[in-house]
């Protein structure tokens, strides 16, 4: 039997999620223990989630090891996006779930910094109404991309409506928070939205540039 053949079988049988005992593997799997044993070491280092010691035996657990992903900027917004949608439904169970996963994910990225500002500070919850932003990001985006000028309708502290033209820079998220970064024409400073708290946008005809002191702090 091939070796990639053995192994899917060793794993069929550990499929059922008891404790078996090394001997009784290896004796229906026409094999040795030592031979077992390495077969044992190959899976786990594959990321298979089996459980046990030598002796004792194995057994393999329902959660499921994903080997170490690459992903770029675009696939981890899509990632953050899809957790946002889960969690802003009210299924308590999927919602636990998907808040155990965004850990586990916030968790394996590198850290990200933000805009030093009260904007940022006041974020109460990081899951908080999380998805209701997302109908504003395909305009965001392509604002950003095309150096475009928005005007957009923000809900202010005091809970009233505020209207600002705003130099789009950056988008950033944590958590499932998704933050807009620009320059504010009004004030002349660097502005950080809740993309949760944004109202409407709406594209002006006129393009800007990005000031050269701006960065992501």
């Amino acid at each position: 039997m091939r070796r990639s053949d053995r192994l899917f079988s060793l794993l069929s049988t550990l499929g059922d999620h008891q404790l078996h005992r090394a001997e009784d593997l290896a004796r229906a799997k026409g094999v040795s223990l030592r031979t077992l044993y390495r077969d044992i070491a190959r899976l786990q280092a594959s990321g298979v989630a089996i459980t046990g010691t030598r002796g004792a035996g194995y057994r393999l657990t329902p959660a499921t090891v994903l080997p170490p992903l690459s992903l770029s900027q675009e696939e981890i917004e899509a990632l953050q996006l899809a957790l946002a949608v889960v969690l802003e439904t009210t299924d308590p169970d999927l919602q636990a779930a998907a808040t155990s996963l965004a850990q586990k994910i916030d968790a394996a990225l590198p850290e990200s910094g933000h805009p030093d500002t009260l904007d940022w500070q006041r974020v109460e919850h990081p899951f908080a109404n999380a998805a209701r932003g997302m109908a504003h990001l395909p305009v965001l985006r392509a604002a950003i991309r095309a150096r475009q000028k928005l005007r957009i309708v923000y809900n202010a502290d005091n809970g009233s409506l505020r209207t600002l033209v705003l130099h789009p820079l950056a988008l950033t998220h944590a958590a499932r928070s998704w933050l807009l970064s620009g320059w504010n024409e009004a004030n002349e400073k660097t502005e950080t939205l809740r993309l949760d708290l944004i109202e409407d946008t709406h594209p002006l005809p006129e393009l800007f540039t990005a000031p050269p002191d701006f960065q992501m702090d």
